[in-house]
């Protein structure tokens, strides 16, 4: 009887250990992190500066995948249908709480089937217009719109992506009246402005810097609750007259369920550390981003608001998956 009681109790004990003991010991293997895009762009550069510091770190290598296509969808079904060990994480954009709305067929639970690791950073946009609009603050934009109620219009890098939603939650806060040109991606819809094809776009802001340099794009607002340090001249749109309007992208780490929590927080320290490098902060700063390097379950709680936030946007813009 002392026996199986001593075995009971040994068992409980070894139970409560093993995750952090788990925790102590990872990572023994490789890590991957799955992207969304394809290699080359911003996410995937960071990516791979995060990757290597890890793999310094802890003396693994951190393979970086590329999963682009269908707005992010494939590479979070990737992550969601993987062991829970902390071995296979996504990094992702806000496409993973809008596409909860946007699409009806997934094959993943967003809250369920993954565990938030750490946000890493917001990534404000920016409305800017063409050279040559007769507008120079956001107030005369507003003016010229109403005045010519659907005469004007604006580029996105497609239906449904953040800056379309974005954008029609500007619309709809500040009352005017444009129309939405959709394009296959970032580039197009900004050269779409440069060439005059359209009056205005809201993009990330390190995609406009040189543009708005030379003077071929004039910015009139960012997007955020607090003007961007590298364009500390550029009201928001709060203060341009569109009371408490904010609207950000961002950029997050996860992992898939079922993974320890001694894991998460693991990764968590060690994300947020190399966040905070010399290196790596001086580079999000130049790209106009703003550093969050949250806790789990502040990533956790700030993705159950954003889900529906989003899931508003898209029914004001009629968006759909097709």
């Amino acid at each position: 009887m002392k026996s199986s009681l001593l075995l009971l109790v040994t068992a409980f004990v070894l139970t409560l250990g093993g995750p952090r003991a788990l925790a102590q010991d990872y990572p023994v293997r490789p890590i991957r992190i799955v992207v969304p895009f394809a290699p080359g762009g911003a996410i995937d550069v960071i990516a791979r500066m995060l990757g290597e510091k890890m793999s310094k770190a802890w003396g693994q290598p951190v393979i970086v995948d590329a999963k682009p296509g269908a707005g992010g969808i494939i590479a979070a079904t990737v992550v969601a249908k993987s062991p829970g060990d902390g071995y296979t994480l996504l990094m992702t954009t806000a496409n993973l709480t809008i596409n909860p709305s946007l699409h009806k067929d997934l094959q993943y639970d967003t809250q369920k089937d993954l565990v938030p690791v750490v946000l890493m950073f917001d990534v404000p946009n920016v409305v800017v217009v063409r050279s040559d609009l007769p507008v120079h603050n956001l107030e005369e934009l507003i003016a010229l719109a109403k005045g010519k109620p659907g005469k004007l219009n604006y580029s996105s890098p497609g239906t449904g992506t953040f800056p379309h939603l974005a954008f029609e939650l500007f619309k709809k806060h500040s009352g005017m009246e444009v129309t939405h040109v959709p394009y296959k991606g970032a580039a197009p819809a900004l050269m779409a402005l440069l060439t005059k094809d359209v009056d205005m776009v809201s993009t990330n802001i390190s995609d406009v810097l040189p543009y708005i340099a030379s003077g071929a794009m004039r910015p009139l607002a960012v997007t955020s609750a607090s003007r961007s340090k590298v364009l500390p001249d550029v009201p928001t749109i709060a203060e341009a007259g569109v009371a408490g309007f904010e609207a950000v992208g961002w950029m997050g780490l996860l992992a898939s369920a079922g993974t320890p929590k001694p894991v998460v927080e693991k990764l968590n320290k060690q994300i947020v550390d190399s966040l905070k490098s010399q290196e790596m902060t001086t580079m999000l700063v130049r790209q106009g981003f703003d550093l969050e390097a949250s806790k789990p379950e502040d990533f956790g709680a700030f993705i159950a608001r954003d889900i529906p936030r989003w899931a508003e946007a898209v029914k004001i813009s009629g968006a759909t998956a097709d």
